[in-house]
């Protein structure tokens, strides 16, 4: 491997690679080393149009551009000498020249490259008196962005993205020289499944999404990593929080999962955390057949009496339990210890299923399928049947996909069980039939992990606190087991023993906790049931 020296720091490299590209191969970019770039990402094809890398190699009687000048053994780089310097500054006031001083009512402000670099690299004053050319605002691109052409600084960042990410090329540069602009073409709107990752990646203020547009001051979000729970992929995220409210989601760059980019239908998601249709408090079905609101210990002493009274009854085997593939694998293990001790043998995972493509959306609309058959899960369908031949008396359902075309199909099929058990985040028609209904954590709410398509263990943290009494999955299952007396279960749940117990019962999570994941997950351990699976 190439051994190259950067300011004075030696570093062996990728053959192959450019100077920028080795410099974030190494996390040494921006972090150590500072070459400041506006054109260059690091998931799209070099441009080299906007000059601000320029480095000085020995040996080379020019400056390089770093975006684009391969490393090669024994190459001396200087990034911080005065020459550098003076061409980086040249760069900076030509930007500057045509760009509107708005800082103040910018959207991008607090996170915009132009303004960091100008206050890093730029001059302390501009030397032209010519106005500015005005251009076109407000420019409605599509279904998802907004465009203020006269801020672009034309990295051509977004031209690259829909031309080489979605291939869907909605972008191009018109005309030429000082009169060059970013636009559709004609009759063609910006609308691609990933359309809004333009605003990610614009490094000024020109491109912004409908949907965040105005809404808050960047510097009063805290980013808290998660997992987009949209899909099997369970893209990175950043989870925009301020005053106990989610704002928005942008991607996390994770090399493995997503590289750094998100499909708008999961940047949308994060609007069900606080939708009006979340259950927000406890209720049980009086003798009338109407629900009344109570605690959880009254929930939990209703739902064990019920069961226990079946046990007694009929025994454990008239139990099933519908699990749901939008709990942590904490949670489902949870579960499946519950039914394992109840005596109970039917049970089941539902997905939802939709549309995919070769990119990142996945057909399974949910963020731990493959989680939960790892942990012994089978198809949903196998209870669903077991039901329609009226060998179960009760179910406890967690989350409410198992509704969907294909298993029950609405709620009719358990309106004439002996006991429904419901937990779930958000209202559905298992309302209607539910004789104990409990409302649940959602995904930004709880601590535990998913198990992504790739089979990548990940995982999510609390961003923020419900405001409702809610509880997580697993929780409410401990306090049940400890109602019914089963072994095991003292109605204390916490999430890290959890998985420290899961790692230890499950070889496929051996070596893997809440700890030792990270934030940028972890691999599924191989074992048979995995190799089964596959």
């Amino acid at each position: 491997m190439p051994k190259i020296t950067i300011d004075g720091n030696e570093l062996e490299v990728a053959e192959g690679r450019t100077i920028l590209q080795a410099l974030d191969d190494a996390g040494l970019l921006m972090n150590g080393i500072d070459i400041p770039h506006y054109c260059w990402h690091p998931k799209l094809p070099v441009d080299g149009s906007c000059r601000l890398c320029q480095v000085e190699v020995e040996g080379i009687p020019k400056l390089q551009i770093a975006c684009d000048t391969p490393v090669r053994d024994g190459m001396v780089v200087h990034t911080q000498n005065e020459r550098v310097k003076q061409a980086r500054e040249g760069v900076m006031e030509l930007l500057l020249v045509n760009h509107p001083l708005d800082c103040p009512i910018c959207d991008q402000a607090g996170e915009c490259k132009l303004q960091d670099y100008t206050y890093d690299y730029g001059v302390q004053a501009s030397r032209s008196k010519e106005p500015r050319r005005a251009l076109k605002k407000n420019v409605d691109l599509g279904p998802t962005i907004v465009f203020d052409q006269e801020r672009c600084i034309l990295c051509r960042r977004c031209v690259r993205f829909c031309r080489e990410i979605p291939k869907t090329g909605e972008l191009a540069i018109f005309n030429r020289g000082d009169h060059s602009v970013i636009e559709t073409f004609p009759g063609t709107p910006l609308d691609n499944p990933y359309s809004m990752n333009v605003a990610d990646i614009c490094p000024v203020g020109a491109l912004t999404t409908k949907d965040f547009r105005f809404k808050i001051r960047v510097w009063f979000l805290e980013d808290v990593p998660g997992i987009c729970t949209g899909c099997s992929n369970g893209c990175n995220i950043h989870l925009g929080v301020a005053n106990n409210k989610v704002y928005r989601y942008v991607p996390r760059r994770n090399d493995a999962v997503n590289d750094t980019w998100i499909c708008d239908a999961g940047r949308m998601s994060y609007r069900r955390i606080g939708a009006p249709d979340r259950l927000r408090e406890c209720a049980v079905r009086d003798e009338s057949g109407r629900l009344e609101p109570v605690g959880l210990d009254r929930a939990i002493e209703v739902a064990a009496s019920r069961l226990r009274r079946l046990v007694d009854s009929k025994g454990p085997g008239v139990i099933a339990g519908l699990a749901s593939a939008h709990a942590t694998n904490e949670d489902l293990f949870t579960f499946r210890r519950f039914l394992a001790a109840l005596g109970s043998e039917t049970h089941g995972v539902a997905v939802v299923r939709g549309e995919a493509d070769d990119l990142l959306i996945k057909e399974e609309k949910a963020p731990n399928a493959v989680g939960a058959r790892e942990l012994g899960f089978g198809d949903a369908r196998t209870v669903v049947d077991r039901i329609g031949s009226g060998g179960v008396d009760a179910v406890i359902a967690l989350g409410n996909d198992a509704l969907q075309e294909g298993l029950l199909g609405s709620e009719e099929p358990l309106a004439n069980l002996d006991t429904v058990i419901v937990l779930d985040t958000h209202a559905s028609e298992l309302q209607r039939v539910a004789h104990v209904i409990v409302p649940v954590r959602h995904a930004a709410e709880k601590l535990g992990t998913f198990v992504n398509a790739a089979r990548r263990v990940q995982r999510v943290v609390p961003a923020v606190e419900s405001v409702w009494e809610t509880y997580s999955d697993g929780e409410v299952i401990a306090k049940l087991g400890a109602a019914l007396g089963l072994e095991g279960f003292d109605g204390s749940y916490d999430a890290r023993q959890v998985a420290r117990d899961l790692a230890a019962a499950n070889p496929a999570f051996a070596g893997i906790d809440l700890d030792s994941v990270g934030d940028a997950g972890r691999p599924l351990a191989d074992s048979a049931a995995s190799k089964a699976e596959r």
